[in-house]
């Protein structure tokens, strides 16, 4: 007997909460187009400061121009149904660091009208608002961090918590007053590492009504670069048990045509001084798992759940309609 599922996800929205391709790389926007992905957070800062990243954003205007039948910008929820309608992916700028308002809080407007509308308060280590991940402690949020929150969520930009330490996590759930996202993390109960997030979190963010985005980076995965579709879905169903239905999405961290100098300037301290790779072992070239190896593949992951029983409507919450959900209640327009 044939379990295959036979629903059509056509004309379902397609959000990838986190995409750290090269973006020089037309391939890229060639793949989201193969993959009808609806819109994608574009990954544009890592270690950046205030000038390169203003020099950044210049370059988005270009690509929207250079890359007009295949990409537009995304700075509301409009504009996602908008890409859809058009057969386009929607571009949502986000950042992986707070690093480019260095220690002025007033950059957030400017970068806000530049188009940003994703920001993740640390990277890994620790900056001026909290610490990330790897760093030996986590204080929790500054002061100064406190009042970015603050200002994140009156101008309307979601705050990510994917590479936050754990205390700074919790602590920026509790003092926001809005719903924040884990864009990219897996749980940690599933794969001990330390860009997994505890259960203590994940619950949380479920009381919060904020939205975790399923990880498909290999290291992640129990299987590592042995894994396969099947493990990522496997990581999505995971949290679905955690937190539910309405708090999981999609975030496949791809980082397609990325060289290896990426990983060495991914993994540098502070974006400058590169100590090796401690916590994950980068394959050159990586691959993502077997079945979802660059955005073209992104329907399948569809497919995959409604083989395991998921209904189109709960399929069509995971792949995209929880992230719109989010969006709604955190941007202002």
């Amino acid at each position: 007997m044939d379990n295959k599922s036979t629903a059509n996800f056509d004309d379902s929205i397609l959000i990838d909460a986190l995409n750290t391709s090269n973006w020089e790389s037309s391939n890229i926007f060639d793949s989201l187009q193969a993959g009808n992905v609806t819109a994608i957070n574009a990954t544009t800062v890592f270690w950046e400061g205030f000038e390169e990243t203003v020099n950044k954003m210049m370059r988005w205007k270009e690509r929207f121009n250079l890359y007009k039948d295949q990409i537009i910008p995304a700075l509301n929820v409009d504009d996602i149904y908008n890409a859809k309608s058009h057969n386009k992916t929607g571009i949502i700028i986000g950042w992986q660091n707070a690093c480019p308002i260095e220690n002025d809080l007033k950059r957030l407007h400017l970068f806000y009208e530049l188009g940003v509308r994703i920001i993740q308060i640390t990277y890994n280590e620790r900056n001026l608002l909290g610490n990330g991940c790897y760093e030996r402690n986590d204080e929790g949020l500054s002061n100064f961090g406190l009042d970015a929150i603050k200002l994140m969520n009156e101008l309307g930009i979601l705050i990510d918590l994917s590479h936050v330490g754990d205390k700074t996590t919790n602590d920026t759930i509790e003092k926001s007053d809005v719903p924040v996202a884990i864009t990219h993390a897996n749980s940690r109960e599933l794969f001990n590492h330390p860009r997994n997030k505890p259960n203590d979190t994940l619950n949380l963010l479920k009381e919060r009504d904020g939205v975790i985005g399923a990880n498909g980076f290999p290291t992640l995965l129990r299987k590592d670069y042995e894994s396969t579709i099947e493990d990522y879905v496997d990581a999505i169903e995971d949290l679905i048990e955690k937190v539910g239905i309405n708090h999981v999405g999609i975030g496949s961290d791809f980082c397609q045509d990325q060289p290896y100098s990426f990983w060495q300037y991914l993994f540098s301290q502070q974006g400058t001084k590169f100590k090796g790779i401690p916590t994950m072992t980068i394959k050159d070239p990586h691959h993502h798992p077997d079945g979802i190896e660059d955005p073209s593949q992104m329907p399948n992951i569809a497919e995959h759940l409604s083989d395991r029983g998921y209904s189109k409507l709960d399929v069509d919450k995971i792949i995209g309609g929880n992230w719109v959900r989010l969006f709604k209640t955190v941007w202002k327009q």
